[in-house]
């Protein structure tokens, strides 16, 4: 009698653990892409004479870096919407994100094999771009990260991922509507180097892939 109620009880838990999957309660994650706001994204130019001019909305691409030839400045604005469908639910948990940019062209001195690229959580409010945001000073980064490797000539027509996830994570912390990152030239002893990104071109316009539970 023993030996039927042992077997039946371990027969019991094994059906159990089948049922849960190995007893393994992860929630399925989910995965959004969101391109983003052609409206909004632009750049920021500061030139040798300290004068700013600001360009926005729907223009074929965005810079970043500095021009060798100028030695103008430039500080590209991209805003990702995360409210609404196919956004990122407010109470999510981030798991990943990642940044897709298209480099349609670079400029770089010779003796320079590389353009350290910095992307910096921000959050241009209103969302039309003034002079002001140019300056970290006047509007601190709330998060940033860097592309590594470093952009170079071999990927000059080719798509950039940038892991993003800690810039995700902050954004979803603080409860940001739009995701707004400024990316620019990174700081310290650096050649000057000026990349240019697609903005507007079907597949090859800046995309924002999040996963979240």
């Amino acid at each position: 009698m023993k030996k039927l109620l042992f077997a039946a009880v371990m027969m019991l838990i094994a059906v159990a653990l089948s049922g849960c999957g190995g007893g393994s309660n992860s929630p399925p994650a989910f995965v959004t892409q969101i391109l983003s706001n052609p409206t909004y994204d632009g750049d920021i130019r500061l030139d040798t004479s300290n004068v700013f001019t600001v360009t926005q909305g729907n223009v074929p691409s965005v810079f970043a870096g500095i021009d060798p030839v100028t030695g103008s400045e430039y500080r590209a604005f991209l805003d990702f919407p995360l409210t609404g469908a196919g956004g990122v639910p407010g109470n999510a948990i981030i798991n990943y994100a990642t940044l897709d940019i298209f480099i349609d062209s670079i400029s770089i001195q010779a003796a320079a094999n590389s353009i350290p690229i910095r992307i910096e959580l921000v959050s241009f409010t209103p969302p039309t771009l003034l002079a002001s945001d140019y300056d970290r000073v006047l509007q601190p980064p709330l998060a940033f990260t860097t592309i590594l490797p470093p952009i170079t000539r071999a990927d000059v027509f080719r798509h950039v991922t940038v892991d993003v996830t800690p810039l995700m994570v902050e954004a979803q912390r603080l409860g940001l509507p739009n995701f707004q990152v400024r990316i620019l030239e990174d700081f310290g002893f650096v050649f000057p180097g000026l990349i240019e990104i697609d903005d507007t071109t079907v597949n090859r316009a800046p995309l924002l892939t999040v996963s979240y539970f």
